[in-house]
């Protein structure tokens, strides 16, 4: 124990956060604000941070991202990282997306098609579902026998007000495998965050990956999730 901390144990609870804010000073310098540095979470400024974590898991997990693929809205990750890519469908609830051939709300029951896929990727989008088991349930449908589900979702993150399609959810590492291993069983399901409490407050500042530096960002503290990642096998 240190001096400060022996002098801050004997002066009790009334001096010791004095003492602590002393020895541990807070320099918020250009984060002393309340709006953010960036309202587009830091594309305007370098890679946004979350990007910048689903781009490490998904390639990590390339060998799974094959076959006949489904991700949302476009192919952007599908041919960033697929591997003997035979077919990409695209789904989307929105009917004025002319890339879409799934036309469906994951919320609502068998809206997928049945066992058609051997990837999907799911990336930053079940916070917009209203009911996230449902579609969890047809995820795992819309797979084939061995078919993997690579998903991203939110932890820390800004609210997305749009009325037209609200943010309802952020989630942690343990509640995603709750919700997964309903579904999928424990042993075909794995969990991990990606962020810690500097990250964290960047991403929330509006900064991007480009002003923190590797070190930064390679720390991984489960209680401060940027995004949480999983990978989750039909069998």
């Amino acid at each position: 124990m240190s001096l400060i901390d022996r002098v801050a144990r004997r002066a009790g609870p009334r001096l010791s956060p004095r003492l602590t804010r002393f020895t541990r000073r807070a320099r918020l310098g250009s984060l002393r604000r309340t709006t953010p540095l960036s309202e587009r979470w830091g594309y305007d400024r370098g890679q946004p941070i979350d990007r910048f974590y689903i781009d490490r898991f998904l390639a990590g997990q390339r060998s799974d991202v094959r076959g006949e693929l489904l991700e949302v809205k476009e192919p952007l990750y599908a041919e960033r990282y697929g591997t003997d890519v035979v077919r990409c469908d695209i789904l989307d609830v929105d009917t004025a997306n002319e890339q879409a051939t799934v036309l469906a709300d994951l919320g609502n029951d068998e809206s997928l098609p049945s066992e058609r896929f051997d990837c999907i990727l799911l990336t930053q989008t079940l916070q917009y579902v209203a009911d996230v088991p449902a579609a969890v349930r047809n995820l795992r449908r819309a797979l084939r026998v061995g078919g993997v589900l690579l998903l991203t979702v939110p932890g820390v993150n800004r609210a997305d007000e749009d009325p037209r399609s609200p943010s309802l959810w952020s989630f942690t590492a343990a509640g995603c495998e709750r919700l997964l291993e309903a579904e999928f069983r424990s042993e075909n399901v794995s969990v991990r965050s990606y962020g810690n409490v500097l990250t964290a407050i960047a991403f929330l500042s509006g900064m991007s990956k480009d002003e923190l530096t590797a070190e930064e960002l390679d720390v991984h503290d489960v209680r401060f999730p940027v995004i949480v990642a999983a990978r989750a096998v039909r069998r």
